[in-house]
């Protein structure tokens, strides 16, 4: 399955970035290899993330952060929409869906 990172997807994950290396260089890299290490992960197995709170959508929690992988299987691939941290209130649309 073909993994499709959308616009929106790639700012959010360049923001959770910059954010955390402004304590730690090292943390900042260690969350976003998390993150494409559990995308890719969805490859195999794009059930694993539960049932979306927008339509059409699925969310994979990633452990032992506060971010949540918004995403969705379209045809043969994998779209990422958002990765959004979970204080934050949920959208009620996702762009791009």
């Amino acid at each position: 399955m073909h993994i499709n990172w959308l616009s929106l997807a790639l700012v959010d994950l360049d923001s959770i970035e910059a954010y955390i290396a402004q304590e730690s260089l090292d943390a900042a890299v260690r969350v976003v290899l998390q993150v494409i290490e559990s995308v890719e992960l969805l490859q195999n197995q794009p059930n694993l993330g539960r049932i979306g709170r927008v339509d059409g959508t699925r969310e994979l929690i990633l452990t032992d952060t506060p971010y949540t992988v918004a995403y969705r299987v379209k045809n043969s691939s994998l779209e990422i929409l958002r990765i959004l941290h979970q204080s934050r209130q949920w959208p009620d649309e996702i762009p791009g869906k």
